[in-house]
């Protein structure tokens, strides 16, 4: 069957990877000249290796992302580091390492072994996550995470130093917008999962070399090229006028919203059209930081203190120098705000300096007496104005079918039980593709069974 795909991010392109081994050609259409989506590839003239549209984080937990990467050749141990999980802030107030113990004992041992919680704060994380355990993981319906942690009467400190961070960088959402019950979720099949679900998996690499790039190497991909209309004709679908068998639609819903305009009305495509409307997104930026000279963090990845009033509104700090094995080179770092509207709203002009100015005088109080930071030789900000959906509570997800037979929907954003995040896009691509490949199958059955004979009993 000859199938195209729409989109070459993350979900896209793990949806062309499927189909492909299902034995169909795929036509990949692309509307940047770089494969990856949301997490790809960027080339800028002040530094001399590629940065990335925003610095990732992977769990060990992310099963189909590593299964995937080895299908491709691509193997996770080389472009990945991977580490127990390790929270430790910039400036030594606070860390919690996780310990290479059986389940559930790794993550008990890391709460009750933390640093700067204070016994009532390890004692409430405690009994945070054995009450989330006895509940099974699951939340009132259209709680948030502010309300979830007030059930669980979480000191204030428990919150800024280890829940608020995580929901900031697994839902990209303020707890007090933030859904529960995705929350949830994500704590069950980390900390609560197996002990190296809990594994932080760092990439080493630009994120379009872990994978996307060997997945378009397997791909008819059409690079550069915007699609503008699908229309349903013959059983099948057609892309800018030409025919295919099937299409994976794996574009944000903004433009699934546009493109699916010009379909026939069919049973249900109101309530989709409406689930698309309804979505709203969050930013992400990302600053990236050149120094004059070497330079190494305590630890590859650290947590900073947001002080928004001064423009501090950094969360997260990598070292990519360190993550990239580039030993005796120049410094890099990286900057992630989370959810960041304030940031945005703020305007660009001077952030890079208030940011640069929030990793220096933070990790001017880590107590293993660091060096001053180099001077920063060059700087890049990356605002994602859409990096992912809303996760609100009670958010209504489409799943990967549509009203229209050979249509599919792939993207974090659908209905895949977890938040906006790259495992997430897999999944759905994996599961578009499982879909579409159903789907064709059965029209193709029905299409070329053959006629039954007179001379015996027609076959069932």
């Amino acid at each position: 069957m000859r199938l195209a795909v729409v989109g070459a991010g993350w979900a896209g392109l793990a949806a062309a990877v499927r189909l492909r081994d299902a034995g169909h050609g795929v036509t990949v259409y692309e509307a940047s000249r770089t494969v990856g989506g949301r997490a790809r590839r960027l080339d800028h003239p002040d530094f001399e290796h590629p940065l990335d549209n925003g610095q990732h984080i992977l769990l060990g937990a992310y099963t189909e992302t590593l299964a995937l990467m080895r299908r491709l050749g691509c193997d996770p141990e080389a472009g990945l580091l991977r580490t127990p999980l390790r929270l430790e802030s910039a400036d030594g107030a606070f860390r919690l390492h996780a310990f290479r113990l059986p389940a559930p004992w790794h993550a008990l041992a890391a709460l009750l072994g933390a640093r700067g919680l204070g016994i009532a704060g390890k004692r409430a994380a405690l009994r945070m996550m054995l009450g989330l355990r006895r509940d099974r993981w699951q939340a009132p319906a259209g709680w948030t995470v502010q309300a979830l942690l007030d059930r669980h009467a979480q000191p204030a400190a428990t919150r800024r130093l280890l829940w608020i961070p995580l929901c900031l960088a697994a839902l990209n959402t303020p707890p007090e917008t933030a859904s529960a019950a995705l929350f949830a979720r994500v704590l069950r099949d980390s900390l609560a999962g197996p002990r190296a679900a809990s594994d932080l998996l760092l990439p080493r690499v630009d994120l379009g070399a872990l994978w996307p790039q060997a997945a378009a190497r397997l791909c008819d991909l059409r690079p550069g090229c915007i699609v503008r209309r699908l229309e349903a004709a013959d059983g099948g679908m057609r892309v800018d006028g030409e025919p295919y068998d099937g299409v994976v639609l794996a574009v944000p819903p903004y433009a699934a919203a546009r493109l699916l305009q010009d379909l026939p009305a069919a049973d249900g495509d109101d309530g989709l059209r409406a689930a698309l409307h309804a979505y709203e997104y969050q930013p992400i930026a990302t600053l990236t930081l050149k120094l004059a000279a070497p330079w190494r963090l305590p630890s590859p990845m650290m947590m900073l203190a947001e002080d928004p009033a001064r423009g501090h509104h950094g969360q997260w700090l990598f070292d990519r120098a360190w993550l990239a094995g580039r030993d005796g080179g120049a410094g890099e770092l990286a900057v992630v705000v989370s959810a960041a509207q304030a940031l945005q709203q703020s305007g660009r002009d001077g952030s890079g300096e208030r940011l640069a100015a929030q990793v220096r005088e933070q990790l001017a109080r880590h107590p293993a007496g660091l060096p001053p930071m180099p001077a920063v030789a060059a700087r890049a900000l990356v605002v994602e104005k859409r990096a992912t959906f809303w996760a609100r509570p009670d958010l209504a997800r489409p799943a990967a079918r549509t009203p229209w037979p050979a249509l599919v929907l792939a993207g974090d954003w659908t209905d895949t039980g977890y938040p906006g995040v790259l495992e997430g896009a897999v999944r759905s691509g994996l599961r578009a593709a499982r879909d579409l490949d159903a789907l064709v199958n059965a029209t193709r059955g029905r299409c070329t069974a053959p006629a039954p004979s007179t001379a015996a009993t027609p076959p069932g």
